[in-house]
């Protein structure tokens, strides 16, 4: 399923609505701890710092964007409060082991350099999704006139991209050229994502 038109079913539709913000929810929240777990234990940036806390915030406000739809769902992370659960959970992780892999193949890292590189392209690559899915999903709100609204957000991310384009700059004259290979890792676990939830999207229309 296209994804536009996914994501016009998922609005459509209260519950499964609720189910995705809780997704989107989860894996900013997510991202939050991978950025806060790639810390190094003294030479901790601003920029990181910003980083974490507003990517926690990101996952507060979608959070309580629920109370629009309906204040009693999607109040946990338990598996059957997210869509495509098993995929959303392993999308990041997976980001992570994956680059973690390529970077430590590439480059001489010791364990706090390869944590740090890791933050930088995964993030990187995060924000990159993050600046084509957010604009599309308010496009949908928009046109459905919900109450709902992803606007700020979206400017934060925009934000955060220019920030890691930025750090990456310093990281390495080349870098572009291994963020292609980030990139291209995250295409293919981005589409599994999407498509897992394309089945689990169908199969409650099919119920219903």
């Amino acid at each position: 399923m296209e994804f536009y038109n996914l994501l016009d079913k998922i609005v459509h539709h209260n519950k499964t609505h609720a189910k995705w913000l809780n997704t989107l929810s989860f894996m900013e929240n997510a991202g939050a701890r991978k950025i806060s777990a790639c810390e190094h234990p003294t030479k901790v940036s601003l920029i990181q710092l910003k980083h974490a806390t507003e990517e926690h915030r990101h996952a507060f406000y979608l959070k309580k964007q629920i109370g629009k739809i309906d204040p009693e769902l999607c109040k946990t992370y338990e598996s059957n409060e997210l869509l495509a659960s098993i995929a959303t959970r392993q999308y990041l992780h997976s980001l992570d082991i994956k680059a973690c892999k390529y970077l430590q193949q590439h480059f001489k890292l010791n364990k706090e350099e390869l944590k740090f590189a890791a933050y930088l392209f995964v993030t990187y690559a995060i924000e990159v999704r993050a600046d084509e899915l957010y604009p599309v999903y308010q496009d949908i709100l928009t046109k459905t006139s919900s109450k709902i609204m992803v606007k700020s957000i979206i400017l934060e991310e925009e934000g955060h991209l220019e920030e890691m384009i930025n750090q990456l700059n310093e990281f390495s004259e080349d870098w572009k050229v291994h963020a292609e290979v980030i990139l291209n890792i995250e295409k293919k676990l981005h589409e599994q994502w999407v498509s897992a939830i394309s089945e689990e999207v169908l199969q409650l229309n099919y119920a219903e």
